[in-house]
């Protein structure tokens, strides 16, 4: 074993970590590997057991290493196949003492669903399996709060399920799509089921970068997925001139006809910022997605979708030949609570309380010694020098984060992703411990 000692550089638990994990990434540890006892390796290293069983958690807490008793501590074999390659980094890992890699709400701020439920029938309702999808007093509700005047909007089982069912409709196998990069890390493994090849657009504080989007789109892309505001990871909302902006590319591109443009407004009404979209200048080419898992809770899964009704007639339409319809029931508690007082209410301040901890944070940062760009919605994207040695790092201090490879669409600087929203205290406190890693 003196082979991992010798990859130690700093003998402190995160130290010791970090050169862990840093032979795990490179493969000179593989899944399945054993480590070296705790005694081993601090007689090697000439430090306590205590030492190295720091670090040694550590590393569990971040699902790198796992523990098997007497057998003795093992690098980690890749876990629940049943997630996507890009989610199983932050399956089946231990609770941390503060945990900001999750990228949901907080649940305190969720508006309370009991009221609600109490105002919607007992009983499951027993319409005809022909009626239509959308109940029309919520379906009125959607139209007159949409960013344009729409054609036509259905209800769907959350985001993920409209922009699936979306790409199921355009895409073939081999074709191209554009997406942010960075981007959303189940998009990017939803367009490998398909056998897609990624078209990756840096973004800049405004969204995606004109330029950037000619260039893509010389390759006769498909689709443009994209997400107009409080972008998941960066926290970049699209301006309405920048909107203006890529509409104009988009309609001047002579390869990019057929092209339609899929956007995915996720938090929504927790965003600070406005509601922007590309179909107030393209509404035939555009399919405009609103999640209501971020500011009315994710175990709802439901989300609105609206575009040309030659779009969502067919997405209804293969709709019919699986689930049908988006329970009704749901409808209606959603309704109540886009309807109700309190609720909208609790919605609001939601959005306030985010705002707050973010800057809270934001201005920590800064008195630490490492000023960040003030992002909308929840999560934080921090550029980190070493991703794998940040996670170690604050996993080591009880704080979980998101390391950033998933969300990169191509190779480039290293961050890890902070759910900023879910820091409701001790700010100077969790912004040392972020800062002290980033820089590390």
């Amino acid at each position: 074993m003196k082979s991992v000692a010798l990859a130690v550089e700093e003998t402190t638990p995160s130290g010791i970590a970090g050169a862990i994990a840093r032979l795990i990434s490179s493969g000179d540890l593989a899944p399945g590997d054993r480590l070296p006892t705790v005694r081993e390796l601090a007689g090697d290293l000439g430090v306590s057991p205590a030492t190295v069983s720091h670090a040694w958690q550590a590393l569990a807490r971040v699902g790198l290493i796992v523990s098997r008793g007497r057998s003795g501590s093992f690098v980690r074999e890749a876990p629940t196949t049943w997630l996507p390659p890009r989610s199983r980094g932050l399956a089946g890992q231990p609770v941390a003492r503060l945990d900001l890699s999750t990228g949901t709400p907080d649940p305190q701020l969720l508006p309370s669903i009991g009221p609600a439920l109490s105002r919607v029938s007992s009983r499951a309702g027993t319409a005809s399996y022909l009626d239509v999808p959308v109940l029309p007093e919520l379906e009125a509700l959607l139209r007159g709060s949409w960013p344009y005047p729409v054609d036509a909007v259905t209800v769907v089982d959350g985001a993920m399920d409209a922009i699936s069912r979306s790409l199921d409709l355009l895409l073939h196998y081999g074709d191209r799509v554009v997406v942010e990069d960075p981007g959303f890390p189940p998009i990017f493994d939803l367009l490998e089921h398909y056998g897609i090849e990624r078209l990756p657009v840096e973004l800049d504080e405004q969204g995606m970068r004109p330029a950037a989007l000619a260039e893509a789109l010389k390759r006769s892309p498909a689709a443009i997925v994209m997400q107009p505001r409080t972008q998941n990871p960066s926290g970049v909302s699209m301006t309405l001139e920048r909107a203006r902006e890529l509409a104009r590319v988009v309609r001047a591109s002579r390869t990019a006809e057929n092209t339609v443009i899929i956007e995915d407004d996720h938090s929504g009404a927790i965003s600070a910022s406005e509601d922007v979209s590309l179909g107030a200048f393209l509404p035939d080419r555009v399919l405009h997605v609103r999640s209501y898992s971020k500011s009315h809770g994710p175990d709802l899964r439901i989300a609105a979708l609206g575009g040309p009704a030659s779009l969502i007639d067919r997405i209804v339409a293969r709709r019919q030949l699986g689930p049908g319809w988006t329970s009704r029931m749901l409808q209606s508690i959603l309704y109540d609570l886009l309807t109700d007082a309190t609720s909208v209410a609790a919605v609001d301040e939601a959005q306030r309380v985010y705002g707050q901890r973010q800057r809270a944070l934001n201005s920590a940062l800064g008195a630490a010694g490492y000023p960040v760009r003030l992002p909308d919605g929840i999560n934080l994207w921090m550029p980190v020098a070493d991703e794998r040695n940040a996670v170690v790092q604050l996993a080591a201090a009880g704080v979980r984060v998101a390391a950033g490879t998933p969300f990169l669409a191509s190779p480039g600087p290293q961050f890890v992703r902070v759910t900023a929203g879910l820091v409701r205290d001790d700010y100077d406190a969790v912004a040392t411990l972020l800062a002290k890693a980033a820089l590390a």
